[in-house]
């Protein structure tokens, strides 16, 4: 498993470059310059203060000579210094990660705990009253607009109950009560919406493995309906919902633009449409090259878990 690992690692790279280039070239297509932005303020900006600008910020050079330098700084850990402050991107991001991944990891816990054996016994009463619940519940789950539910959580309590989210982001470490409050609402918000994916995904693969031949075997030697499920028909029924599970983590941060500018959260999400609306071009290249290459190792991840959940699986 190590040595597919490390080449599968190693074969990242081309993609990485690949990569890095689209986003450089992508970003230099957006509408607006962040040269006019900066001399707005000027009035009509001559051609030489342009031409200043941009030398100073580093962007008059060739596309090529851009991917170049932005490819190597990667590699080395550097990508690059805001046009805005001249901060560290990688700094910034370091700063911002850490909320985004709280969300995210509070909104997969709850969501996996929850929506697993809600689709395992959807699947075991296949056809009964809870089972067309639950899949009710999935189905509006997963129709309802993330931006409505984060709305809707925000105002309707103001409104009924006279309650109030904090807006203001607060460390763990520092009050966990505060950070809770702020972070669980947004969390529910991916987490509604990941759970109703993964319920319907577990439901369906259950089905299927309920009739299989070694299921009828096990029922057979009189083992019991509970020990047949958990110890003989959850982990392969468990393959395709991981699969779904790697595939939601894009969902998430991408999500996250929406959620964490809702609930006020100084997360990835909210940095990027920042960085969006000023044209800050480094950190907008930072924050999809990071997300990329996260993407890149959750697929890794997930593929590596296959062999623990089917023992038939070798890597080669």
């Amino acid at each position: 498993m190590a040595r597919y690992a490390g080449r599968r690692l190693i074969g990242m790279i081309p993609t990485v470059l690949v990569l890095l280039g689209i986003v450089v070239v992508l970003i230099r297509m957006l509408p607006g310059d962040i040269v006019d932005i900066l001399l707005s303020q000027s009035g009509q900006p001559s051609a030489e203060a342009r031409a200043m600008v941009s030398a100073k910020l580093g962007i008059d050079k060739p596309l090529l000579q851009l991917y170049a330098e932005y490819a190597l700084g990667v590699f080395r850990g550097d990508l690059g210094k805001s046009l805005w402050d001249t901060r560290s991107v990688t700094k910034i991001i370091g700063d911002r990660a850490p909320v985004t991944a709280e969300v995210a990891c509070v909104a997969i816990f709850f969501s996996v705990i929850i929506s697993i054996p809600l689709g395992v016994i959807s699947a075991v009463r296949r056809g009964s009253m809870v089972d067309h619940s639950l899949r009710i519940m999935s189905i509006l789950g997963i129709s309802l607009p993330g931006f409505v539910l984060a709305t809707s959580i925000v105002i309707l309590p103001a409104l009924w109950w006279k309650v109030s989210l904090p807006f203001q982001y607060t460390n763990f470490w520092t009050d966990p009560y505060q950070n809770m409050k702020l972070v669980l609402p947004a969390a529910g918000v991916n987490g509604v919406l990941l759970s109703a994916s993964i319920a319907r995904m577990m439901r369906t693969t259950m089905l299927d493995v309920l009739n299989q031949d070694y299921m009828r075997t096990a029922r057979a030697k009189g083992l019991s309906t509970s020990r047949i499920i958990i110890q003989h028909g959850l982990k392969n029924a468990l393959i395709p919902v991981v699969t779904l599970l790697g595939l939601q983590v894009t969902v998430l941060v991408g999500g996250s633009v929406i959620t964490e500018s809702v609930f006020a959260l100084p997360g990835l999400g909210r940095l990027l449409l920042d960085s969006l609306t000023n044209r800050d071009y480094p950190i907008i290249q930072g924050v999809v090259v990071c997300v990329g290459i996260l993407v890149m190792l959750t697929n890794l991840l997930v593929d590596l878990s296959y062999g623990y959940l089917d023992p038939r699986i070798r890597y080669s």
